[in-house]
Parts: C-alpha cells; structure tokens; sequence
C-alpha cells in the first residue's frame, strides 16, 4: 500500500536510504556517503513523501517537488519485486512527474528508469551539491 509518510517516519526512511544506497552507489567515496546520509533528512522537508507500505512496515518511499522525482529508494531486501515501480507509477498518476535525475553511474537506475520510459535529456558533469558525480537529466 502507498501512503503519505509523516515525520516520524524520518528514521525509518533514513534506514531505507542507507540500505539502498550501500548496495547501488559503489562508486560513492565513503565520506561522501556519510555526507549524503547526514543531509538526508534535510531533504525530506522540501518534497511530497510517500512510501509503500507493507503489512505496517515501509520498504520503499519516493520524494516528489512539482514534476521531478526527487528521490526513490527501496529497502535492498525489497528489490526486485516491483515496489519501485508501483511507487513511480502513483507519482506520475497522481503528481505528473515526468523528469527524474539519475546518478550516471548507477547503471542500475538508468535501466529502471530507461525500462519504465524514461529517456536521457541531458547530462551535467556534477551532482546538485558540486561533486563530482555525473547526473543524467531524464524525462517522459
């Protein structure tokens, strides 16, 4: 089930976030991993946040600002299952989200989204905080 995630929900995303990206993002510097992980929760507050729910326990959520998909993430032990799609799929029926920035070299990611209809838009050399992680700009 997909529901709006509420405040106290924050440790438990951070959580899903951690395991997600500790098994996707093996190019992140470690201390850049620890950087993202502790701005995390700033993020939270300036997009829409659902999860997917599953019998009480969440396993998934998606952050959305206007048309962008902010941030996806399924917890590691969840992949695979459709969950991403599902969440992805509320956005763009409920939100029209129709662009998402992905981390080029989560090959991963490029192939959901590619898989889902997304196709690349551009690429800029640097991430949103100024490091040194190229993003593919992708769109519907």
């Amino acid at each position: 089930m997909i529901r709006k995630i509420n405040i106290t929900d924050f440790p438990t995303l951070i959580k899903i976030w951690e395991s997600a990206v500790s098994n996707t993002h093996d190019f992140l510097k470690e201390e850049d991993f620890n950087y993202y992980k502790e701005h995390i929760p700033n993020y939270f507050e300036h997009v829409k946040l659902f999860g997917y729910d599953d019998n009480g326990t969440l396993i998934g959520f998606i952050g959305i600002s206007g048309e962008n998909l902010e941030m996806l993430f399924i917890h590691h032990n969840a992949r695979g299952k459709g969950i991403g799609k599902k969440l992805v799929t509320h956005g763009i029926d409920h939100f029209k989200i129709s662009k998402v920035d992905v981390n080029e070299q989560n090959l991963q990611a490029v192939g959901f989204y590619t898989h889902i209809g997304f196709q690349i838009l551009n690429r800029s050399e640097i991430d949103g905080q100024g490091k040194a992680y190229p993003i593919l700009h992708m769109g519907l």
